[in-house]
Order: structure tokens, then sequence, then C-alpha cells
């Protein structure tokens, strides 16, 4: 358990706040382990097989002078595996970390009352900091009413709660997509969500391919959303994100990589060939996030 629930972030030190990273590794599993998950994700991206525990992310970052919110994606039906991390391991680290880790945690919806006692039990004995899903791996609507009940105690927690949306790494490739729906992560599924937890912060992860457009539209009429830009080179931003990226949404983007298949090193390089205004990057790499976040 963590002693306090909140992170020690010095946010005038750091360089950036990424708002979306993986950790794929127990700190108790051997360095040389990789699991299907991380080599599927390396392929898709052309990048090497690497897993982090979060002490070594939490060193990753230290070194860059960032912080990084940090998760992983429960299943409820994937075989248990003890070289992967557990969302109390996450939060356990991150605590011994405050500095650069920011814990959210991860529970599917299908684990029904259970995951909502879970969620409970983890903002309240471990204080974790939000919530990921993965609609198309966890195989569920953002607006099924089966998820609702996560959402209430997120929402009275004031956590934010962080939504993948678009295309999925996950399954790219394999036969069938791996059985992943892309459907279910239509950001425009979020709509009622908004509607329905207006005090619920939600975060669009990633540039929604295809539905960029209806991803700007949430988050442009709903105020309490936001859209990280993680998992997508810069140089692939459609123009229409990066224009409101540089006007009516600059106050609601977010830096985020998908570490460790791509690097801030990479994202920022090739975020420096587009047209996002430098007047915008601050509130991009760290201040948007920091208000979100809670950090000061």
């Amino acid at each position: 358990m963590t002693d306090s629930p909140q992170p020690r972030i010095d946010v005038d030190r750091l360089v950036a706040i990424d708002v979306h990273t993986h950790v794929h590794r127990s700190v108790t599993a051997p360095p040389t382990v990789i699991d299907d998950e991380i080599a599927e994700l390396a392929r898709y991206f052309r990048t090497p097989a690497v897993s982090y525990t979060v002490d070594e992310l939490a060193a990753a970052y230290r070194e860059r002078h960032m912080a990084a919110v940090t998760f992983i994606v429960d299943v409820k039906d994937r075989p248990e595996d003890p070289a992967r991390p557990t969302n109390e391991e996450v939060a356990t680290r991150a605590a011994a970390n405050p500095d650069v880790i920011i814990p959210f945690a991860s529970v599917d919806p299908a684990r029904g009352a259970a995951g909502v006692r879970e969620a409970r039990r983890l903002i309240d004995e471990f204080g974790v900091r939000g919530f990921k899903f993965h609609p198309s791996v966890q195989a569920f609507r953002p607006d099924d009413r089966l998820a609702y009940p996560l959402y209430e105690v997120i929402e009275a927690a004031r956590l934010p709660a962080l939504f993948h949306t678009g295309q999925s790494g996950s399954g790219a490739g394999q036969r069938g997509g791996g059985g992943i729906r892309l459907a279910y992560s239509n950001p425009m599924w979020l709509d009622d969500v908004a509607v329905d937890f207006p005090d619920l912060p939600i975060v669009l992860a990633h540039p929604s391919f295809p539905w960029q457009e209806e991803a700007l539209a949430v988050a442009l009429h709903k105020p309490q959303v936001y859209i990280d830009l993680s998992g997508w080179s810069p140089k692939y931003f459609s123009p229409l994100l990066v224009q409101y990226a540089n006007t009516l949404l600059k106050e609601k983007v977010l830096f985020g990589t998908d570490f460790p298949v791509i690097t801030p090193e990479r994202w920022m390089e090739d975020l420096a060939k587009t047209a996002v205004r430098d007047e915008v990057k601050p509130g991009l790499f760290k201040h948007n996030a920091a208000r979100l976040l809670g950090l000061g």
C-alpha cells in the first residue's frame, strides 16, 4: 500500500509530462522476458521489442527530466502471467518513485461488481491517480451501462479516465485482427459518457484515426474531454488536428508517446517538423497535463 496518494512532482523542473506510457514486466521477472503483447506492438511500430518495469521506466524518465503516467491493461479472461505487473505493483513502485511516476490503474468493466470494488480499493488503499480503458481490447463500448458503476467510482474520486480511441496496434495484421474490433474505440461513444458523467475528466488517447473529426468535436463540445497525442509520430498528424491543437483545443491537447514503442525523443523531433506553434508547446508538453492531474 502507498502512504500518500499525492505524487511529489516538481512541475517547474520538468521538460514534459508523458501521459501515456506502458509497463509490461514485473519487477520479479527476468529482464529477458518479452510478452506477446509487446512483441506484437514492436512489429506493428517497427521498433525494438523491449519491456520495462516501473522502476526502469522511472529511471528512464528521470534521466530525461520528465514525468510519466503509466499503466497496464486489464483483460478479465486473459490468462494470469506472473511476469506481468499488476495494478498494485504499478502503484507501489510508483510510490517508490514519486518524483517521476504517476500511477493509473486498469479494470476491465467485464469484472462487474467485483471490478467496482477493486477500483475503490485501488483508489483508497493504493492511491492510483486515474484509470485506463482499452475498449477494443476489453471488448466493450464505452457507453455500455455495464461500465457506468466504474465511472461513478472514478468520478466520485475526481480522477481522470483515459480511453484508447481509433486504430490499434493490438491484433494488427493477425488473422481476423486477433479478434480486436476497432469500432469499440470510436471516440463518439464517449460523448454519452461525457454527458452522463459531467465531472469525470476524460482523455481520448491517440489521434483517433479514422475518427479524427469525431474526437475533435467531442473535445471541443465537452469541457472535461482532452486528447492525448500518443501512439502516432506527429509527422502523421492530420492538418485538422494541428489546426485545433494550435487554436481551439490548445489547452486540451496532451503530450503522450505510447512508450516504449515510441520514445519521447522521436516524438519531439517529429513534432518540431510540424506546424504546431512554439507558443502552444509549453501547454502541450506539461501545463495542460499538470492541470488535469492536479499537479499544481
